[in-house]
């Protein structure tokens, strides 16, 4: 059997190994986007940060966050085969998601091109922000294809226990985006030339380093030794493991779909308080991307701790993963909640330079939200240790029901009694609640079912 440190010696330590090194590689994977921002809201103006970091971000998260769902799938799969050393069945999943991914991003590229404009204009984008916002995104889904690769490939490497190699290609490929934003915006001059031109050399520059990280993920693949090798001449679909794939990986990807849906929905209420509050929001969501990530971090370790142990038929360190990873979630989210409200302006006007009301906004947002960052826990440790365990439709309807429902209820009911900043951000301590609480109730429900606590 291959050598698994996961379903084997103390779980948290090896949770805490493997989690920073997933947080480091998230870190770099937003500084694609921190970088974007810093430049083109200070070269280009709040106006270029509101067009990338707004309504763009949102139809971004959209796409990409549907194909994260689905390929969440693959990595159930392939994790447990992994943990049970089923080395064929591990080959099958590996080529059968890559064809996915492959064929997923020549869909999204066609689709999300077409529709940019329409979706841009549907969320009342300001129309400071909105001819920018199309460009960006026209560009960006351009790179679907090799967006897609980098992200599944990843995926398999994580899903076997290889968090470091995911790390390299995010650092290389974090610099190499730095290097060409300033070459684009600053060097050639974009940035000076309007809104528009300057937003265009940053989607460039993203496209450009999606397609470096495909490559190297795509080559480090074929120079594995073990059973998740890939052989460019072997990606197929495989109709047994594609429909296991996306029995687990489809309700995932509609809940993701679900959850940005009631987001933009957000951003459409935000939109209509004008551009200040717009830009506000999209730099908030620089800082708010903080706690995202470390929570979405330890949610890729609990379903991959989760998945492995479930497949190798260690029920122990199944309930064990979960438990600790709540306790490590909880220790880490309770001080950085207090960091960010203390020092959320100073974060602000790294990304904002020229509205000193949109940092007064943004300043407002922070110390409403970071206070209740704690109470999402449930939502990601919960929903991953399920989804590890190969149960995706429940999580699926809970999350539709606990925050796309009751978000979008909220924003079309109790937000038009009282028009304020503030009763759009209720939604998300509503929802957060609910829905972790939800997930609580069905997780003991499932395990005592399942025979597992």
């Amino acid at each position: 059997m291959e050598k698994n440190n996961i379903t084997t010696g103390p779980i948290w330590k090896g949770m805490l190994s493997y989690f920073w090194a997933l947080l480091l590689g998230a870190f770099f994977q937003q500084f694609y986007n921190t970088i974007d921002a810093v430049i083109v809201g200070r070269a280009v103006g709040s106006d270029g940060l509101g067009a990338v970091g707004g309504s763009a971000a949102m139809i971004v998260n959209l796409f990409v966050g549907f194909f994260m769902g689905l390929s969440s799938g693959a990595t159930v799969v392939i994790s447990q085969f992994y943990g049970a050393d089923r080395k064929e069945e591990v080959q099958k999943a590996v080529h059968t998601s890559i064809a996915l991914a492959l064929a997923g991003g020549l869909l999204f590229s066609i689709v999300g091109f077409i529709l940019s404009p329409v979706l841009i204009h549907a969320m009342g984008t300001p129309m400071e922000q909105s001819e920018a916002a199309i460009i960006y995104l026209k560009i960006f889904f351009l790179g679907m294809i090799p967006n897609m690769v980098y992200n599944m490939g990843s995926g398999i490497l994580r899903a076997v226990g290889d968090s470091r190699r995911p790390l390299i290609v995010l650092i290389i490929s974090s610099f190499a985006n730095i290097f060409l934003d300033v070459l684009f915006v600053i060097v050639m001059g974009l940035g000076d030339m309007g809104v528009v031109q300057g937003v265009a050399g940053v989607a460039i520059a993203t496209v450009l380093c999606q397609a470096l990280s495909a490559g190297i993920i795509i080559w480090m693949l074929m120079r594995s030794t073990g059973s998740y090798k890939l052989s460019l001449k072997s990606i197929r679909f495989h109709a047994d493991m594609l429909k296991r794939i996306v029995s687990i990986g489809l309700p995932a990807g509609f809940q993701s779909t679900m959850y940005t849906l009631s987001n933009v929905l957000i951003q459409a209420a935000i939109n209509s308080f004008g551009n200040d509050a717009a830009s506000a929001w999209a730099a908030y969501g620089k800082i708010d991307v903080l706690f995202w990530m470390t929570m979405n971090s330890l949610g890729t370790v609990n379903t991959t701790f989760v998945g492995q142990n479930f497949g190798a038929g260690k029920y122990d360190r199944v309930r064990n993963s979960a438990r600790q990873s709540f306790a490590i979630a909880a220790a880490i989210t309770i001080p950085l909640s207090i960091v960010l409200y203390f020092y959320g302006e100073f974060l602000l006007r790294i990304f904002v330079k020229d509205g000193e009301n949109v940092i007064r906004i943004g300043v407002d947002m922070i110390k409403f939200l970071a206070p209740f960052y704690v109470t999402y826990i449930g939502v990601e440790i919960f929903s991953g240790a399920l989804r590890g365990m190969g149960d995706a439709l429940i999580p699926m309807l809970i999350t539709m029901s606990g925050i796309c429902v009751l978000r979008v209820a909220w924003i079309l009911i109790a937000f038009p009694m009282n028009r304020t900043l503030e009763m759009v951000e209720t939604s998300y301590p509503i929802t957060w609640i609910t829905t972790s609480l939800l997930f609580l109730v069905y997780y003991f429900i499932y395990t005592k079912k399942k025979k597992i606590r």
